[in-house]
C-alpha cells in the first residue's frame, strides 16, 4: 500500500450517500483498478453514464447527486471498486412495488456486516415514482432495444476506422484514448438503463413460478436466451474444430498453445492459413473480450492473444456432445416445453396469462440486452485499450517502463506531463507499479460505511478463510442455471491460467466475466463464489445450457481442487463426494 491508510487513488464518503458495497462488484471489477483507468475510463465516462442513466428513468435529479458535473459513483477503497448501495437504495425506496429491502436482496446473501437503511425524507418523492412507475410500463411492454443497436453500430464504426496508431504521434495517440470516454459515457447510459430495468421481467416470471408452486420454473424458462457475451465462445468452438482438422495445426498446439500462431506463421500449409486468417478475423470481431474489460489496463484478446489461444484448445480437446449448440438446443426444448405447459395452465385467467406473457418476453429481452450493452461499452474501451498499449509500448523502448502495463500507473491529468518529460516520471510509475501490485494482497472489505478502510481492516489473501469441507457436504447457493452434473471439480483463479482444468470438469471460479466464457463451454457445470441474479455467469449459463451455482460463500476454497461433486442448478446446490 502506498501509507499506512490506502492507495493514492482512494475515495472519500458524503452523509448523501455513505455505504458502499463490493456486491455486484466482483463480477465487473474483480481487480484493483488501474490508475488511469480510474481517471479516464470510470471517473470521466462511466460514472457520468450512470448519473445521466438514473435521470433519464426517474431514479434521481441532477442537483441531488453530490457534484453532479463529475460525479463519483464508484468509489475506491484499497484500489477496488464499490457499488453504490446508498444510491440504489434510493432507487428501491422510490420506485414502485420495490423498497430498500428488496435492493439489498440482489447484493447479498445473509451478511452480518451490511448495514441497516437509513431512512431520509428526501429519499420519499411522489414525482420519481411517477417517473419510475413509466419506465417499469416501458420495460414490461417494449418489444425492442434499439438504442443498444445503434450503439453497437457506433462501436463496430469505432473500430472500423482505428487508424494505423504506430504511425500516430504520442500526442494523437492520447487524443485517440480520450475521444473514446464520450461514447463510454452514451454507451454507458444505455446499458445502466437496461440493467436497471432487466429485474422486472425476471421477478414477475419468480411469482409467478410461486404461485404455480414450483420457484424452479423462473430458471428453466430463461434457459437458452442468446446473448452477445456468448458468441466468442461459439467462434472458438469453430476455430477448435478448425485445429483439428490440420495435422499442421494439431501439432502446433499439442507444442503449446500459446505459441501456436507464431508456430504457424509462414506455414505453407493450406490448414494453418485458414486457421491464422480466421484466428485474426476472430480478434477482429472479438478481440476486446478479456478479464476485468472495464480497466483499459487488462489486456483484451487483442492486446494478448495467448489466453484466447489457450481456451480454442480446450475446445479443440472437447467432444462433440460439449458443443454450445448441442447443450443448448437441450435446454431450449425444455425451457419451449414448461412455456407451452405454463400457457396451458394459465389459460382459464387472462389476466395471469397476459402478464405471464409481457414477463417472459420482458425478461428474454433485457437480460439479453444486458449483455450487449455491455459488449457494446467494452468494444468502445478497447479502442482506448489499443491506443494507450501503443503509447507504453514506445516508453518501454525509450527505457521509461519495464512493461507495456505500467503506463497505467499515471492519471489522465498526468498524461500530458508525462509525454512533455517521461523521464521525471520513471520513479514515481516505478513506485507506484510495485505499491499497486500489493494492492492483489488484500481482501476488500465487503461494506464501506461512512468510514474509510484502513489496512487493518483488510485480509490477507494468503490467508485461508474458509476451510475445506467434508465429504457428504452440501453447499447451497443461488440457483443460476437449470440441471444438474457430476464432474471433477478444478479450482480456476485467473481465466488466462486454467492449469489442470479438462474438458469435462466442474468449473469453480471466484467470478465471472466473458474471460470465463470459454472456459464455460467445455465444463460439466460453474460454481462461482459471488453472483447474483442476472449475474453474469448465470446469464451465460443459461444460453450454454451448463448447471450454474452461484453465491456459493467461499466455493474456492471449501470445495478441495480434484473432488468429485455434484453441482444442482435447479435447486442451487453442490454435493461433494
Amino acid at each position: 500500500m502506498s501509507d499506512e491508510t490506502g492507495w493514492f487513488c482512494d475515495s472519500t464518503v458524503s452523509d448523501r450517500f455513505p455505504a458502499w458495497t463490493r456486491g455486484n462488484a466482483a463480477d465487473v471489477f474483480p481487480d484493483p483498478f488501474s490508475p488511469l483507468g480510474l481517471s479516464l475510463v470510470v471517473r470521466q465516462g462511466m460514472c457520468t453514464g450512470l448519473r445521466d442513466a438514473y435521470i433519464a428513468i426517474g431514479a434521481l435529479d441532477w442537483e441531488e447527486y453530490d457534484e453532479p458535473r463529475r460525479p463519483e459513483l464508484w468509489k475506491c477503497f484499497g484500489g477496488y471498486l464499490y457499488n453504490p448501495l446508498s444510491m440504489t437504495r434510493v432507487l428501491g425506496a422510490r420506485m414502485p412495488g420495490a423498497s430498500p429491502e428488496l435492493i439489498d436482496r440482489a447484493f447479498f446473501d445473509d451478511r452480518d456486516e451490511v448495514p441497516v437503511y437509513e431512512h431520509q425524507d428526501w429519499h420519499d418523492s411522489p414525482r420519481h415514482e411517477a417517473k419510475l412507475g413509466e419506465s417499469m410500463q416501458w420495460a414490461m411492454s417494449a418489444t425492442s432495444l434499439p438504442h443498444l443497436h445503434a450503439d453497437k453500430e457506433l462501436a463496430s464504426q469505432l473500430r472500423a476506422s482505428r487508424p494505423d496508431l504506430s504511425t500516430l504521434t504520442d500526442s494523437a495517440l492520447h487524443a485517440r484514448a480520450r475521444a473514446m470516454i464520450p461514447f463510454v459515457t452514451q454507451t454507458f447510459e444505455n446499458a445502466m438503463i437496461v440493467s436497471a430495468l432487466s429485474s422486472l421481467g425476471t421477478g414477475a416470471l419468480g411469482a409467478i413460478s410461486e404461485e404455480l408452486e414450483d420457484p424452479t420454473l423462473a430458471i428453466r424458462l430463461l434457459a437458452g436466451i442468446e446473448v452477445d457475451s456468448a458468441a466468442p465462445a461459439h467462434a472458438m468452438w469453430a476455430l477448435g474444430r478448425l485445429a483439428r482438422q490440420s495435422a499442421v495445426v494439431t501439432a502446433a498446439f499439442d507444442a503449446g498453445a500459446g505459441t501456436a500462431v507464431e508456430m504457424l506463421t509462414g506455414s505453407h500449409d493450406p490448414g494453418a492459413a485458414d486457421f491464422l486468417a480466421q484466428f485474426s478475423a476472430f480478434l477482429y470481431d472479438h478481440g476486446s473480450r478479456g478479464p476485468n474489460e472495464y480497466d483499459p489496463m487488462a489486456p483484451s484478446w487483442e492486446a494478448q492473444p495467448q489466453a484466447a489461444l489457450t481456451a480454442i484448445d480446450l475446445m479443440r480437446r472437447s467432444d462433440e456432445a460439449q458443443a454450445p449448440s448441442a447443450r443448448a438446443s437441450a435446454a431450449l426444448a425444455e425451457r419451449d416445453r414448461l412455456i407451452a405447459e405454463i400457457r396451458s395452465r394459465l389459460g382459464a385467467s387472462p389476466e395471469s396469462a397476459a402478464l405471464f406473457e409481457a414477463a417472459l418476453r420482458s425478461a428474454q429481452l433485457f437480460l439479453a440486452g444486458r449483455e450487449r450493452a455491455k459488449t457494446n461499452v467494452v468494444r468502445v474501451i478497447n479502442e482506448a485499450r489499443i491506443a494507450l498499449y501503443e503509447y507504453g509500448r514506445r516508453l518501454v523502448d525509450q527505457g521509461v517502463i519495464d512493461q507495456v502495463e505500467q503506463v497505467f500507473m499515471v492519471t489522465d491529468e498526468e498524461l500530458d506531463p508525462l509525454r512533455a518529460d517521461p523521464t521525471s516520471f520513471a520513479t514515481t510509475i516505478s513506485k507506484r507499479w510495485t505499491q499497486y501490485r500489493r494492492l492483489f494482497d488484500f481482501e476488500p472489505v465487503f461494506v464501506v460505511n461512512r468510514r474509510v478502510p484502513t489496512v487493518d481492516d483488510m485480509a490477507r489473501r494468503d490467508t485461508n478463510h474458509v476451510a475445506a469441507v467434508d465429504p457428504g457436504t452440501v453447499l447451497r447457493g443461488a440457483a443460476g442455471s437449470g440441471g444438474w452434473a457430476t464432474g471433477r471439480a478444478r479450482i480456476v483463479v485467473d481465466p488466462a491460467d486454467p492449469a489442470g482444468f479438462e474438458p469435462g470438469d466442474v468449473l469453480v471460479a471466484p467470478q465471472t466475466d466473458p474471460a470465463w466464457v470459454p472456459l464455460m463451454v467445455p465444463a460439466a457445470a460453474v460454481v462461482v463464489n459471488t453472483g447474483a441474479q442476472g449475474s453474469h455467469a448465470m446469464i451465460v449459463s443459461r444460453e450454454l445450457g451448463i448447471p450454474c451455482v452461484v453465491s456459493v460463500a467461499g466455493a474456492t476454497d471449501a470445495i478441495p481442487d480434484g473432488a468429485t461433486v455434484t453441482v444442482d442448478g435447479t435447486t442451487g446446490t453442490v454435493t461433494v463426494h
